[in-house]
């Protein structure tokens, strides 16, 4: 035991020493005071449940560190307070040990089963075992969706008195739970409390229980703040019987015990069954009334949030603390470093919309984060805001209509998979391997007739859908609607792209690159300044031509991972570009949602001249890596300030426009921890030697023959009559009926999982 706690402390100061050296020591931010609508007026505080539990172990060495190391001195932690046999409190989310430890390797058979405030509940418990047997027990993630690397670093099971310790002078919260259930088994926590708070300051204590909070009133001293907690409306509060939604209407009751109420956020902010926001209630108003403070709870960034925030965890925050009408007092969250920074650099920004610069925000399909790709709602909503420049991802239709549309196979971006059209599937290697539905089939009438848009959603596989009630909301753009419509509009510019125009050349004959140029030239974008128009491709050949026929900018979108590029590719590139857009991993390589590197490629692109963009940034959790903490924030901050990118293609263009309006850009030297760049490797360094992710393949080397490309063949501006017929089998052959069972199977597959 004493070997693990020896361990436990030289594992921390390494930790905690190597982060120091990365990160540095931050002075917080200063200056004038806001007008905060908290009881104290005031800042609203930040706990954090077990430390940085949505990153590490719940109640951990370094959850308890880092929340330090990378967040505000100011942050609460919180301890959930359980006893063990021998009375010894231990910081641990559970009193159930097996839903937070590996006390099932140790006692297989030590399960029991207690009633617990009534509720029948088995498990291995804390009461079962005495302080030195837990010695050799280890905490993990009590969150199966969270990383299980940390697990192997066999934290040990932490007393209060050492947690505070290693806290120093940050403020402590203890939150107590099930006192008549140590009662039944002859542990008095009501004693344990008033004999820890002479060794240590507390400086909140919470409970559930209205007798439990009644008889330390008195004793716990007037520095110890009092908080009742509520548990859902219909449970019976345990030591008087009464619902706690019953509790909620007598704050008068609950001012005679207790300084504040800690209620879960669904009763400030209620949501409907499909998680959308209902209107705010007025319990934190009428708590204020009575001189209780209101601290919310049930804060995480990998969790379940009302898709009014679109995935966005410092919108919820911002909706809590700066809605103009209060302001909660605080906040209990599994990430306190996305709550502060909600807190100390967006709070009171005003709602004006930010002016142009840096970073430029280019919408990936406009804002299709929020509404399906290309619809008129996903320009405006971008428009909104305020996007740099918006985008049109250009297809052609059998009739030579020009479209917005993120894909050339209708499957991706529209309802085809479900209409009677899908039976038009083919087979075009050239495009894809798999079935597809493709534009050219189709004509405009067909498509505006026969389909609706249908929202991408990129991570289904975790189960995360986008905007549900709008999954097929707006309209189709033609390339000329979106071209109107940009007109006039408060944007730098706009950029089209165009992929495949080799494919439609060679095969239908028909030229999209100087369809586009038609189109532009007759939307008047030709001749005019005062909005910049930007051709974006993957193909050399697509931009040499705009290069030498128009005067419009070039993007040059390199459409794999690369580590750098090679002095003779940049060269090339120079001849018909003028920026580069890459992917996230070509600056930040992963292994395991693990960042373990980064690359010179930004620097070396913008040394040899070109503005550089990163590509695509989303608001889903799933998609970033560990090392920002489930929070789209903390990415884009990492790659403008920690990589000075020139600016970021998104799907949600609200959170990148709100973060260049962020007050702490500001600051200088005086920039918050929370707001400084995530340190390359500062989590590997406290990741067990054995749980490390495996070392990646290097990544290849953009040359010149990567860049290189024949001219495109003369073609028309109109599609051919008859559209070819794509590498198809005839009906009855074995390969179409499978192919059709596999696309019949692909849908059925997607359909199922949206019914989830």
């Amino acid at each position: 035991m004493w070997e693990m706690r020896f361990r436990w402390k030289a594992h921390s100061f390494m930790a905690a020493f190597l982060v120091l050296q990365v990160l540095g020591l931050v002075a917080g931010q200063g200056g004038k005071k806001s007008p905060w609508l908290t009881l104290s007026g005031k800042a609203p505080a930040v706990v954090a449940k077990g430390g940085f539990s949505g990153l590490f172990p719940d109640s951990s060495s370094d959850a308890f560190g880092f929340t330090y190391l990378a967040g505000s001195p100011d942050t609460i932690t919180w301890c959930d307070v359980q006893l063990t046999k021998d009375g010894v409190g231990v910081c641990l989310p559970s009193m159930t040990l097996d839903n937070c430890t590996n006390i099932q390797f140790f006692a297989p058979n030590g399960t029991n089963t207690y009633s617990v405030d009534g509720v029948p509940t088995s498990g291995w418990f804390s009461v079962d075992y005495d302080f030195k047997t837990l010695g050799q027990v280890s905490v993990l993630r009590s969150t199966l969706s969270r990383s299980d690397k940390f697990d192997a670093t066999l934290y040990p099971i932490l007393t209060v008195e050492e947690v505070k310790t290693q806290i120093k002078s940050a403020a402590l919260w203890l939150n107590i739970q099930h006192s008549m259930f140590y009662s039944q088994h002859k542990l008095n926590i009501r004693s344990y409390l008033l004999s820890v708070s002479k060794k240590v300051v507390v400086d909140y204590v919470s409970s559930a229980e209205v007798v439990f909070l009644t008889s330390i009133g008195s004793r716990m001293g007037s520095k110890t703040k009092l908080i009742f907690q509520f548990l859902g409306q219909d449970i019976a509060e345990p030591s008087m019987n009464i619902t706690y939604g019953s509790l909620l209407q007598n704050f008068t009751f609950i001012k005679t015990f207790a300084s504040g109420i800690l209620v879960p956020r669904n009763y400030i902010w209620p949501v409907t069954s499909d998680l959308y926001l209902q209107p705010h209630t007025s319990i934190v108003l009428d708590a204020h009334k009575q001189g209780l403070e209101v601290y919310a709870y049930e804060f995480a960034n990998d969790g379940f949030i009302s898709f009014n925030y679109s995935y966005d965890p410092v919108a919820e925050y911002l909706n809590f603390v700066d809605n103009g009408d209060f302001s909660v007092d605080g906040v209990l969250t599994d990430f306190p470093v996305t709550a502060s920074e909600a807190i100390g650099c967006f709070s009171h920004m005003g709602k004006n919309k930010s002016e142009h610069g840096n970073p430029v925000v280019i919408t990936h399909n406009g804002a299709s984060g929020v509404y399906p790709d290309c619809t008129d709602l996903a320009y405006q909503q971008a428009v909104e805001d305020g996007a740099d420049f918006i985008d049109c991802p250009v297809q052609v239709t059998k009739d030579g209509t020009l479209v917005c549309m993120s894909s050339i196979d209708l499957m991706d971006s529209t309802t085809v998979s479900t209409s009677p059209m899908r039976s038009r599937s083919s087979v075009i290697p050239q495009l894809k391997a798999t079935p597809g539905i493709y534009t050219f089939n189709f004509t405009w009438d067909e498509i505006q007739e026969n389909l609706k848009p249908a929202i991408s959603n990129p991570e289904l596989q975790y189960k995360l859908v986008r905007n549900p009630r709008f999954k097929n909301a707006g309209k189709f753009t033609k390339l000329s609607e979106f071209l109107n419509y940009a007109k006039g509009k408060d944007l730098s510019g706009i950029v089209i792209t165009i992929e495949n125009a080799a494919y439609l050349a060679e095969n239908i004959g028909y030229s999209v690159t100087d369809s586009v140029i038609k189109a532009l030239k007759d939307a008047g974008f030709h001749n005019q300044t005062v909005q910049e128009v930007v051709i974006q491709s993957t193909n050399s050949s697509v931009l040499t031509k705009f290069k030498k026929q128009t005067s419009y900018s070039c993007i040059y979108r390199v459409d794999e991972s690369i580590s750098n590029a090679d002095s003779a590719s940049l060269a090339d590139i120079k001849k018909f570009a003028t920026s580069v857009a890459i992917n996230k991993d070509s600056v930040y390589p992963r292994s395991e949602a693990f960042i373990t590197g980064q690359t010179d490629l930004v620097k070396n692109l913008q040394s040899a001249g070109f503005s550089v963009f990163v590509y695509v940034l989303t608001n889903e959790y799933v998609s970033q890596p560990w090392d920002f903490f489930s929070d789209p924030t903390t990415e884009i901050n990492s790659f403008v300030q920690g990589t000075g990118v020139d600016g970021i293609i998104t799907e949600f263009p609200g959170t990148s426009t709100r973060y260049r309006r962020n007050t702490c850009l500001k600051l200088g030297n005086k920039m918050p921890n929370y707001m400084v760049p995530v340190q390359v490797g500062s989590l590997l360094v406290t990741l067990n030697v054995a749980a490390l992710p495996p070392a990646q393949a290097p990544m290849p080397i953009l040359n010149a023959d990567d860049v290189a490309e024949p001219p495109l063949p003369p073609a028309s501006l109109k599609p051919a009559v008859s559209i070819p017929p794509a590498s198809q089998p005839s009906e009855g052959s074995p390969r179409h009926l499978f192919a059709s069972f596999l696309l019949s199977l692909a849908i059925a597959t997607v359909s199922g999982l949206l019914l989830l």
